[in-house]
């Protein structure tokens, strides 16, 4: 079989991309020394290589590995012994999966030494720094599916009972619901730091990878917080003069807390993301979206509102920091398909019917235990909202047409669940627990089985199937 060769991009700079080895092999390599052996670095050209072995002495396969420490990553997998009719392309998989969880891991431990900067032409400047509880909150709620705003009202129908009675109770909470899905775009887009629009569709994004040595001497001194303090000194000096950071810029600032700016540390990008959403609603063939951004690290996106003419498509700077632009018009894609398929909505008239029920038919249930009802009816709930989800990614997959792309970005935005899931004794509980997304081991193996063009005829009917499979195999139910 020929060698395999593939990459692994990350926002890292060049002065750590040795240093990612040095930690793949002292911290996922050598703990698993029954499967991988020869573990060594070596040097062509000034260029860093890690290579290993993995071998499995029970299925009699062994494959070489090498890791060329450049940006991106170059990575070289030859099989040098497989017994006879054994799939070895699985096992290739595997490993490859295993090294990006690595390096993003050492990636993740980078960031927490990072000085962000991102800004948008023509709006006021905001440092980046953690989401507040009320950024969390309006996130969680109005995003995608919005599940979770619906579940609040499980607490406010107890008062309203109280006040309002039966009938007039369930009426209010349904009004209320309802105006909330209606204009859930304003809501979430008011929660939002910048718009993007035609005239202001770049986001300048500029990174400063400090050594995480110095910086946990940093941390230790002076305080976690402190690191905002010095980011608002640098934007004071630099953006908020109109001018880009630099080095020579913010000079005097790294001075004061000990540290030398360094132009091999800098790495910068700038993303066209107005671009990126318009070509993503036109693969949709629906309304470009509004578009707004949260300036926070932690990698996410979501859309909401209550049909695909206003809709609205919120990212956050952490999103554009990890992916590559194709990997983002592909997570675009996935909230393209919440807006076409209307989820929200759907979800809040789901969500409504139970409600009914639930004082109406289910009634004798819920007097009788309620917190049983309760919790039943919340897990069903997240179970269907795993059929949306899942049509979201196969939609994607669909109308952008990569999805290899976007499995490649869910194993770089949740390399830590994907991890957890695939060491876990069972996957069961990540089936049944209150999250509406399925989980991402699924997702990703889904995804990568697709071949394009990818023709369904009724995607959602499709992705409940998958979703009712996939839950099956972890009951080993044929």
């Amino acid at each position: 079989m020929s060698p395999k060769y593939y990459t692994i991009t990350t926002e890292l700079s060049d002065i750590h991309l040795e240093e990612t080895l040095d930690f793949v092999a002292e911290y996922f390599l050598q703990p698993q020394g029954k499967y991988y052996h020869n573990i060594y670095k070596t040097f062509k050209n000034g260029v860093a290589y890690l290579n290993f072995t993995a071998i499995n002495e029970t299925e009699k396969w062994e494959v070489v590995v090498e890791v060329q420490a450049t940006n991106p990553f170059k990575v070289k997998m030859t099989p040098v012994r497989i017994p006879a009719k054994f799939n070895i392309t699985n096992k290739m998989n595997l490993i490859e999966e295993e090294l990006l969880i690595a390096v993003q891991a050492y990636a993740d431990t980078i960031r927490q030494a990072t000085l962000y900067f991102a800004w948008v032409g023509g709006e006021k400047i905001i440092p980046e720094a953690p989401p507040t509880r009320r950024k969390k909150f309006s996130f969680r709620i109005f995003g995608s599916n919005m599940i979770l705003i619906y579940i609040l009202f499980f607490a406010v129908n107890i008062a309203l009972f109280l006040t309002l009675g039966i009938v007039m109770a369930i009426i209010g909470i349904l009004a209320i619901q309802l105006f909330v899905v209606l204009f859930s775009d304003k809501i979430l887009l008011r929660t939002s730091d910048w718009n993007i629009t035609p005239e202001n569709p770049r986001v300048h994004i500029l990174e400063y990878q400090l050594p995480l040595e110095d910086f946990l001497k940093f941390q230790e001194k002076f305080g976690k917080d402190m690191i905002i303090q010095m980011k608002e000194k640098i934007y004071k000096k630099s953006l908020a003069m109109g001018r880009e950071p630099t080095c020579e810029i913010g000079e005097d600032v790294f001075a004061e807390y000990g540290f030398k700016c360094n132009a091999d540390i800098r790495v910068s990008k700038v993303v066209d993301v107005y671009r990126i959403v318009k070509e993503a609603s036109n693969k949709f063939n629906i309304k470009m979206p509004k578009v707004a951004l949260t300036n926070t690290m932690i990698a996410n996106a979501a859309a909401t509102g209550p049909s695909p003419n206003r809709g609205l498509v919120l990212i956050t700077t952490g999103l554009l920091v990890q992916l590559e632009e194709n990997e983002i018009l592909s997570v675009i894609g996935h909230e393209m398909g919440h807006l076409s398929g209307r989820d929200p909505f759907i979800l809040f008239s789901i969500i409504s019917l139970e409600f009914i029920l639930r004082f109406s038919i289910l009634y004798p249930l819920v007097v009788l235990s309620p917190l049983v009802y309760l919790i039943v009816a919340m897990g069903l709930i997240f179970f269907i909202a795993k059929f949306f989800e899942t049509r979201a990614d196969l939609l994607s997959a669909m109308k952008i047409g990569e999805p290899h792309v976007l499995a490649e970005a869910l194993r770089k935005i949740g390399y830590n669940r994907l991890l957890a899931e695939r060491i876990a004794p069972t996957r069961f509980p990540n089936w049944i627990n209150f999250d509406p997304h399925p989980p991402i081991y699924f997702r990703i193996d889904r995804l990568e089985k697709m071949k394009t063009p990818i023709k369904v005829k009724n995607p959602f009917l499709r992705s409940v199937k998958d979703v009712f499979h996939g839950f099956k195999r972890t009951l080993k139910i044929k």
